[in-house]
């Protein structure tokens, strides 16, 4: 059992699921300005998070992420914590890009398709990045992601996938020693290894919250994020 307070103030309980395993007391106070941050580990920070450990990314790594989401700039975020060398964010939305740079993206590239897998192969030497993140789950993202990747690299997919079948043989994976990594991501399963840096205020996830609603306003919120109206939306009771 949790707590909320109706309209009026008073205190009621809201049952929650295998609460056991699920909740974590929050060591802030409701109106603490860490709220947002402490919010991302339920989902997009665990998620970003879970893209760049399948992928082992390290200090030596080079990385594109595809996808200037709240999860997209999350796995920038998780790239830079270990120190890669360099982490090229593939996206188009400005005020998304800038946001991602101020996590650690070194380079941006706006373009799409051959073009923007061009654009990475030009910034690499021809080779592409060793790492792979890909936030968005469409198949041209998919099919971006095999064209940046070098030779024995790994393309980490967190995006929900759209489609069911997707090009994995030789001539796209196989034959480049490409490995295949990411899925759902257990984000309960990292909130305590991420929640120090959080409270700490070494790093600020809950920057991709830009909208506010209440109850109320949550179909709207989500209105807005379908329609890019929105990044991520924050539902405060």
């Amino acid at each position: 059992m949790a707590n909320s307070r109706d309209s009026g103030g008073q205190a009621e309980a809201v049952r929650v699921p295998l609460a056991d395993g699920t909740l974590v007391a929050a060591p802030v106070e409701e109106t603490s300005p860490l709220i947002a941050s402490v919010l991302t580990l339920s989902d997009v920070y665990g998620t970003g998070y879970h893209a760049a450990l399948k992928a082992n990314v390290n200090p030596r790594t080079t990385v594109t992420v595809i996808g200037d989401g709240a999860v997209g700039l999350m796995a920038v975020l998780s790239a830079k914590r270990p120190g890669a060398e360099r982490i090229i964010l593939m996206g188009r939305h400005t005020d998304r890009t800038d946001l991602g740079r101020g996590f650690g993206a070194t380079d941006v590239i706006a373009e799409r398709g051959d073009e923007g897998i061009a654009k990475v192969r030009d910034l690499t030497g021809g080779d592409g990045t060793h790492v792979v993140l890909e936030a968005v789950g469409h198949m041209p993202a998919y099919q971006q992601a095999i064209g940046v990747v070098r030779p024995g690299g790994v393309i980490s997919r967190v995006g929900v996938p759209q489609y069911e079948d997707a090009p994995v043989g030789f001539g796209s994976l196989c034959g480049r020693n490409i490995t295949l990594t990411g899925g759902p991501a257990p984000a309960r399963a990292y909130i305590e290894t991420l929640l120090p840096a959080v409270l700490e205020g070494r790093v600020n996830p809950g920057k991709v919250f830009d909208r506010e609603v209440d109850l109320d306003g949550i179909p709207g919120g989500y209105r807005a994020m379908d329609t890019r109206q929105a990044l991520k939306v924050l539902a405060r009771p």
